[in-house]
């Protein structure tokens, strides 16, 4: 839909429009919001979403569901190509019902391509707004998938969270970190936990994981991605890597 953008989606009365963009690698969109929710999918490339909440890793076949109104930014990791919907979130229920990662079905896939093609405006009882009606339908039926890495409020917290991100393979302590904020494990831990909802060791492990799919969709070996991201072996990174998304890592831009 080439003569449509994100601010045309109020003034043109529609339920649902589609976006095609494609991007060079490192390309980043600057924070935003929409006054409509919008789901983010690239058919090539990983695109990184982050929030001030939070931050959402998602490789093809998975898509980030935003509410309206969430400011986010984007960047691109490797040529992408994102494939971008508009909901009006009030037109149907079942429609996600927070900021989320939710895995795109071959169907779904496919509607998002068609939908691409569409021109605005349409009309509900025609071709194309049968079409988006099935779209629609096929988005509230989709699972939620483990995406999501949670960014603290807390100042010190994020300091911490900060330094890990630039560098994944960090294996500094729980005890490190503490004494480096000078305040006690105990508190560090506790702090930690109320900040980002979950504890300083699960959001390490989320992190390399997540850091790694960047580095896994740039083609990168697999044992290099594992010991860049902290890992002894490439058997660790694996076992961790199937635990959380349900694949090896050498299967996972296969997978459907």
């Amino acid at each position: 839909m080439s003569n449509f953008s994100s601010r045309d989606f109020t003034s043109l009365n529609m339920q649902v429009a589609a976006v095609a963009v494609d991007y060079t690698d490192g390309f980043r969109v600057e924070p935003h919001h929409h006054e409509a929710a919008q789901l983010v999918y690239a058919i090539e490339g990983v695109v990184v979403v982050e929030t001030s909440s939070g931050r959402w890793v998602i490789p093809p076949s998975r898509g980030v569901w935003l509410q309206a109104g969430v400011e986010h930014s984007l960047r691109m990791r490797g040529a992408t190509r994102v494939r971008s919907l508009f909901v009006d979130p009030q037109v149907i229920e079942g429609l996600p019902e927070g900021n989320c990662v939710i895995d795109i079905s071959p169907l779904l896939r496919e509607l998002i391509l068609a939908a691409t093609e569409v021109e605005a405006p349409y009309r509900k009882d025609s071709r194309d707004g049968r079409l988006m009606r099935l779209l629609l339908d096929e988005l509230c039926a989709l699972p939620v998938l483990p995406f999501y890495l949670p960014w603290p409020d807390d100042e010190r917290i994020a300091r911490v969270c900060h330094s890990l991100s630039s560098q994944p393979q960090n294996k500094d302590t729980a005890d490190h970190w503490a004494s480096q904020l000078a305040m006690g494990s105990k508190t560090f831990h506790r702090r930690f936990q109320a900040s980002t909802g979950i504890t300083f060791g699960r959001w390490r492990q989320l992190l390399r994981l997540l850091t790694s799919l960047e580095s896994l969709a740039q083609g990168m070996p697999v044992l290099e991605v594992a010991l860049q991201h902290g890992y002894d072996s490439q058997s660790a990174y694996a076992a961790a890597f199937k635990r959380q998304f349900g694949v090896p890592p050498s299967a996972y831009y296969r997978a459907d």
